[in-house]
């Protein structure tokens, strides 16, 4: 029998950011550096955390999380920009946090406990998001992010069409 639990919210973001924390901590403060061989950009991961980037510098987006025991499948129809990375979870438990720990959106627990897992984030309307700035009535940009447990292996842009996506790859 396969599980797939979907919980959506809308996520108030400050400076484009979000954090995909494990239970067990993890510096959420902190910018890590994209991969150095496979640069995916719009998501960066140390320490027990991911960091999201978001295209909206202020206010709410649309977010969705799916926690899977197996790869759901990217939703390459109803979004701009998708790309994976690797994540290890020490407490096979995550949530996400709005920015500076303001808010903690609970998530389903993770089905293989600690070990590896994939993240695939999607997003749609990044451009639009960046070029509205701050928004505190419409949302402007939503994100999926997708969690399945899987081996460790090279990050990858899977879908890329947006200006913001392009940007964060290349930023140092």
């Amino acid at each position: 029998m396969t599980t797939t639990r979907t919980v959506s919210f809308g996520l108030h973001v400050h400076y484009r950011q979000a954090y995909l924390v494990d239970d067990t901590g993890g510096n959420i403060g902190s910018f890590p550096d994209d991969h150095p061989e496979h640069p995916v950009g719009i998501i960066r991961v140390e320490d027990g955390h991911a960091l999201l980037i978001t295209g909206l510098h202020t206010g709410t987006v649309g977010f969705s999380v799916t926690v899977a025991d197996h790869d759901p499948g990217a939703d390459t129809d109803e979004y701009d920009d998708i790309v994976e990375i690797s994540f290890r979870s020490e407490a096979g438990q995550v949530a996400l946090c709005e920015w500076a720990g303001e808010r903690v959106h609970d998530l389903p627990e993770l089905p293989s406990g600690p070990g590896w897992y994939r993240l695939r984030y999607h997003a749609a309307n990044m451009d639009e998001g960046a070029a509205a700035d701050t928004s505190t009535d419409v949302v402007v940009d939503r994100y999926l992010l997708q969690i399945w447990p899987q081996r460790e292996s090279a990050p990858r842009v899977v879908k890329s069409t947006s200006d913001q996506l392009a940007y964060w790859r290349s930023a140092s």
